[in-house]
């Protein structure tokens, strides 16, 4: 399938504010889904259709943070401009820490609790995966 097909179809999910959407041509079929966002104490729900990515390292030690979403993120608020958080940092809970762009829409990703960042698992523009380690926490 054309991906100039593909892109048309995103755009009228968009547009119309479709869930989801199939389109079958030949033998070949394309499905769509979009996220529901639910808002919950400043967390948005990942796609039901995303599984797990494995951890890039494994946890060794502290909490960690991970995607509540597949998207691109950013560690800064727009090109230029400085991170929103840096290794040895301190911060609390409700604090963004990036950005995951999905479907055109900037999500921040905010700390679910309060303490230092000991790692930062991802880098800027990176596309990420549901379940992703983002960042961990100093134990």
């Amino acid at each position: 399938m054309d991906i100039r097909k593909i892109k048309k179809l995103i755009d009228l999910m968009i547009e119309s504010d479709l869930q989801a959407i199939e389109v079958k041509e030949g033998d070949q079929s394309i499905a769509l889904t979009r996220p529901n966002p639910v808002v919950a104490a400043g967390v948005v729900a990942a796609p039901t259709t995303a599984a797990p990515a494995p951890a890039a390292k494994p946890a060794s030690r502290g909490a960690v943070e991970t995607s509540p979403m597949v998207g691109v993120f950013y560690a800064a608020p727009s090109p230029g401009e400085a991170p929103f958080i840096n290794v040895g940092q301190t911060v609390s809970a409700g604090e963004t820490l990036g950005i995951i762009e999905a479907m055109k829409i900037m999500n921040p990703i905010e700390a679910t609790q309060s303490g230092v960042i000991e790692e930062i698992l991802v880098k800027n523009g990176d596309v990420i995966q549901f379940g992703q380690p983002l960042f961990r926490y100093r134990a």
